[in-house]
């Protein structure tokens, strides 16, 4: 087990990942194998792998991608809450991506390692003119409310207050029951107490999703992640 103290040295929490060695994932991924791979985003390629027979999905950091050691420490602390509550509280939020672990935090080659999505992220079905046909408005309501109850959770009923910052359709993974769950906390912020808003002069995500205050003036707030949300539905 990987200790949070070992990502963030002013964190005390003493909450626990599973830690696995990098050579049990290259078996788990043949090798990081282009059969096994199931797309890419900002943080780097995504593998399909096997742990014991059970599917995950595995991360890896790209040499050239444009988030970093900084992104790949802040994702594994926010989520590392809800991993928390999950195995010794019996809790989990149904619309957040669950973390199953993390490997080489302090080495060169960085990988997160998460619960395997079937249907993959939401992007692919809505941009693809042949299975787009099957999210009817039914189904499409579903996701756009699971998205919300995810948002309500992160925004009011977490430990810490959580605004996303990326909130778009390929961070909309689908599991077999096309539920719709939330993933990519890399650039996300948290707050403390009854905190609500920040200004910030580094500006990340996509723009065609962020909020006019944000993306001229660097404001941010749980509303931002609301217009992102009205972006998607």
């Amino acid at each position: 087990m990987i200790e949070i103290e070992d990502l963030e040295e002013n964190d005390n929490e003493g909450i626990e990942v599973p830690y696995f060695d990098f050579e049990s994932i290259l078996v788990a991924t043949n090798d990081f194998s282009y059969a096994n791979k199931l797309g890419k985003g900002g943080f780097g390629p995504v593998y399909k792998g096997k742990f014991g027979g059970q599917e995950i999905a595995i991360k890896r950091l790209s040499s050239v991608s444009s988030q970093g050691s900084l992104e790949f420490k802040n994702e594994v602390v926010l989520i590392a809450d809800v991993y928390y509550l999950q195995v010794h509280a019996k809790l989990q939020h149904r619309n957040l991506v669950k973390l199953r672990g993390c490997s080489c935090v302090k080495g060169e080659e960085k990988v997160l390692l998460y619960e395997y999505m079937r249907n993959k992220s939401l992007d692919l079905l809505i941009f693809d003119s042949t299975k787009s046909v099957i999210l009817d408005w039914p189904m499409r309501f579903e996701i756009i409310l699971g998205i919300a109850r995810g948002l309500l959770y992160l925004h009011q009923d977490s430990r810490l207050r959580v605004i996303h910052r990326d909130l778009k359709t390929s961070n909309i993974l689908l599991d077999e029951e096309m539920q719709p769950k939330i993933s990519d906390f890399g650039i996300a912020r948290t707050f403390a107490g009854k905190e609500t808003e920040a200004s910030t002069e580094r500006v990340v995500g996509t723009y065609g999703y962020m909020s006019p205050e944000y993306a001229l003036d660097g404001y941010i707030s749980t509303k931002s992640d609301v217009f992102s949300w009205r972006c998607l539905a």
